[in-house]
């Protein structure tokens, strides 16, 4: 079920036939790098990951989409707009995660910001949210390109830190009035 359409993107529910491309996306270590580490295992694709996904559905309008290409037809990963556990949709966390082969093509910005658009247009959205590793230079750029600013810098203790996790977690942030002052003066 198409979700979202951009000029090369559609954004779709996920299905139980997606295994395949999850498995495939978060094998790749270089995707991986700055989230766990290594990759996820095949049976917590399917006993936890994507359950989770399709069980978002249920709870709201909200949640992750898989990204396809257009042209192609090519599943290239997934982009999202993350409810909290009761499923509302007044503060959502941006999510994105790309196959290798499509970084640096603009394809997470350009998803991004229509699923930013759909949260404030369509969800009732007052404020998107995004946290990533201050190290993780490439997906803040597109945190900052998709309209976010930056808002702090935090530290979490993890029992078997990545490599750059003494420099902290950064927390960005776009409100539906900065969202729509921006808009407007387009």
């Amino acid at each position: 079920m198409k979700v979202l359409e951009t000029d090369r993107l559609l954004l779709r529910r996920f299905a139980e036939a997606d295994v395949e491309n999850l498995v495939r996306l978060d094998s790749d270590p270089r995707v991986m790098r700055f989230l766990a580490g290594e990759p996820t295992p095949r049976a917590e694709i399917e006993q936890k990951v994507l359950p989770e996904i399709l069980g978002d559905y249920e709870r709201g309008p909200a949640g992750r989409w898989a990204a396809v290409e257009k042209t192609t037809g090519e599943f290239i990963g997934w982009i999202s707009l993350q409810p909290p556990e009761d499923g509302s949709t007044a503060e959502l966390e941006l999510g994105y995660r790309l196959l290798a082969k499509a970084w640096g093509r603009g394809y997470a910005t350009e998803g991004a910001r229509a699923a930013i658009h759909k949260g404030f247009t369509e969800l009732g959205t007052r404020r998107v949210w995004a946290q990533t590793m201050a190290v993780n230079t490439p997906s803040r750029r597109v945190l900052e390109r998709s309209g976010l600013t930056y808002l702090r810098t935090f530290h979490l203790h993890f029992d078997d830190p990545l490599p750059g996790t003494e420099h902290g977690e950064v927390e960005y942030e776009l409100t539906r009035d900065q969202w729509a002052a921006r808009t407007r003066s387009r």
